[in-house]
């Protein structure tokens, strides 16, 4: 699962568009943008549910948040 989380960041990092975000369980449940955003009234607050890999893409920004592992 970390190898398939790394190649995610990879691949949204190449992605110029795109902005990745690492979270943890203590920002479940996740919303784009994050109320930290510096540009949070960007769009409109939308909730994203995280795949098995724990990747979730905004719809509306492209912006990819990725789950870190507990260790």
């Amino acid at each position: 699962m970390q190898n398939t989380t790394n190649d995610t960041a990879k691949t949204a990092a190449k992605n110029t568009s795109s902005q990745v975000h690492f979270i943890t369980r203590n920002d479940l449940p996740l919303s784009c943008p994050l109320p930290s955003a510096s540009q949070w009234s960007s769009h409109p607050r939308v909730f994203l549910k995280l795949d098995r890999e724990g990747v979730a893409t905004c719809p509306y920004c492209s912006t990819v948040y990725i789950l870190q592992q507990d260790n």
